[in-house]
C-alpha cells in the first residue's frame, strides 16, 4: 500500500509506503508567499496556476494536489502497477488521469461541499463575500470527477442522498460504508467514575454549524450544577465560542480543554455524563461514535446522519436541530437519571460493536474495491 499525502504529513506509518506531495500553500497568504527554497518556483506552470487562482478567491489545493499526485502515481505505477486508487474527499482532475491509465478509482466523501457553500452564503453580508464563497469551492470539478470514477464511499444514508443530489451520480455508484472506530481504545472503564452534570462537546466550536450557540442556550436553561466541557481551542485561536460564553454570562460553567492526546480524549468521554452534538448537518459524526464506544449516552439533532448513528431508542436522544429547549430537556433527563444513562450507554456500546468496528469497515470497503475493479474491466472491454 502506498499513501500519497500532502501537508500536514501523517505520523510515521510503518505499514505503508508514504509519498509526500509538496504544497506551497498559497491560500490565505498575503505576505511572504514566495517559496523560501526557490522564489522563482512560483513561475512554474502549476505553481503559478495555484498562486494566481488563490488571488481570485479560488481554493486550489484539491486541484493542485490531485495533479501532483497523478504525476507521482504515474512514475510509481511504472515500477509496480497498482490495483486500485482510493481518494479521500479530493475529487480533483488528477483522478481522471489515473482513471485513463486503466486503474479503478473510488473516493470517500462524507458530505458534498454544496452544504458548506449554502451555509456560507447564508452568512454572507455583502456581494463581495458571496462572490468569494461561490468561487472558493471546487464544486464543478468535483461533480465532473464524481460522475466518471468507479464509485463513491460515504458513511450514511443521508450522505448518499446529498451526494446523489449534488453530484448527479447514479445511486448504484454510491456505497454505504460506516466509518470505523477503534473500539478497544474507545471503550468503557468501570473504574472511571462519571462526573455528575458534566456535559461534553467535541468539535470545532468556531464553526456555527456545529451548534455551539444552541448548546450554550440550552446550558442557560439547566441548573447551575450542569457544566459544559468543550474539547477544542478557545481564545486567541478560536474566539467565536468564548465570545458567546461571555455574552450569555456562562463563564463559570464552561471550560475549553485545548488540544488533547487520544488518551486524554478517551478519559473525557468516560467521565462525561452525556455528549452533545447539535449540528445542523453531519455526514457522519465521529464524536458520537467515540462517546458511545466509551459507554456514554449522547444527545444529537436530526441533522444529516446523526439519527442513523445513534439509533432509535438506543444510545441517546434525538432532538430537532436548533431547538435549545428540547436539547436542554434531553440533557436534564439523562443527567438526572443515572440508571437511564447507564442503560443508554450500554445499548450504545452494543450498537457500536455491531455497526462501527474497523473490521466491518474494512470488509465493506474491500467489497467496494471488487465492484470498482469489475466496473473498470467492463469499461475497458467496451472501449476496446
Amino acid at each position: 500500500m502506498t499513501i500519497l499525502v500532502g501537508p500536514p504529513y501523517p505520523h510515521p506509518t510503518p505499514w505503508a509506503r508514504v509519498e509526500r506531495i509538496p504544497n506551497s500553500q498559497y491560500w490565505g497568504k498575503r505576505r511572504d508567499f514566495l517559496p523560501n527554497d526557490n522564489p522563482l518556483r512560483i513561475l512554474r506552470p502549476l505553481e503559478f496556476l495555484e498562486f494566481s487562482s488563490s488571488r481570485l478567491g479560488y481554493f486550489p489545493e484539491p486541484l493542485a494536489f490531485s495533479l501532483r499526485a497523478w504525476r507521482r502515481f504515474s512514475m510509481l505505477h511504472k515500477e509496480t502497477p497498482y490495483d486500485i486508487v482510493h481518494d479521500v474527499e479530493t475529487l480533483g482532475y488528477g483522478l481522471l488521469g489515473i482513471r485513463w491509465q486503466g486503474v479503478p478509482v473510488v473516493s470517500t466523501v462524507h458530505h458534498p461541499l454544496t452544504l458548506d457553500l449554502i451555509s456560507h452564503l447564508a452568512k454572507a453580508r455583502s456581494w463581495k463575500e458571496r462572490y468569494y464563497n461561490v468561487v472558493f469551492f471546487p464544486l464543478i470539478m468535483q461533480g465532473i470527477v464524481a460522475r466518471r470514477i468507479e464509485g463513491i464511499i460515504t458513511s450514511s444514508e443521508a450522505g448518499i442522498r446529498e451526494i446523489e443530489k449534488a453530484f448527479r451520480v447514479r445511486r448504484e455508484s454510491v456505497h454505504l460504508v460506516h466509518t470505523g472506530v477503534d473500539l478497544e481504545v474507545f471503550s468503557p472503564n468501570p473504574d472511571v467514575e462519571k462526573v455528575p452534570g458534566r456535559v461534553l462537546f467535541v468539535g470545532n466550536a468556531q464553526d456555527p454549524r456545529k451548534g455551539i450557540r444552541v448548546v450554550l442556550e440550552a446550558l442557560r436553561l439547566l441548573p447551575e450544577g450542569v457544566k459544559l466541557v468543550i474539547v477544542d481551542e478557545g481564545e486567541p485561536h478560536k474566539p467565536y465560542a468564548p465570545a458567546l460564553v461571555r455574552q450569555m454570562g456562562l463563564g463559570g460553567r464552561v471550560v475549553f480543554t485545548g488540544r488533547l492526546t487520544q488518551e486524554e480524549l478517551v478519559d473525557h468521554y468516560r467521565r462525561a455524563s452525556v455528549l452533545v452534538l447539535p449540528s445542523a448537518f453531519e455526514g457522519f459524526g465521529l464524536p458520537v461514535v467515540e462517546a458511545l464506544g466509551c459507554g456514554t449516552p449522547v444527545v444529537v439533532t436530526d441533522g444529516g446522519s446523526l439519527p442513523e448513528v445513534v439509533g432509535e431508542g438506543e444510545g441517546g436522544f434525538i432532538v430537532p436541530r436548533g431547538d435549545s429547549r428540547a436539547l436542554a430537556d434531553a440533557i436534564e433527563r439523562i443527567t438526572r437519571d443515572p440508571s437511564l444513562a447507564r442503560d443508554m450507554g450500554n445499548k450504545g456500546r452494543k450498537r457500536m460493536e455491531r455497526l462501527f468496528s474497523w473490521d466491518r469497515t474494512a470488509s465493506h470497503t474491500e467489497e467496494v474495491y471488487e465492484i470498482a475493479a469489475e466496473r473498470c474491466r467492463a469499461k475497458g472491454k467496451e472501449e476496446g
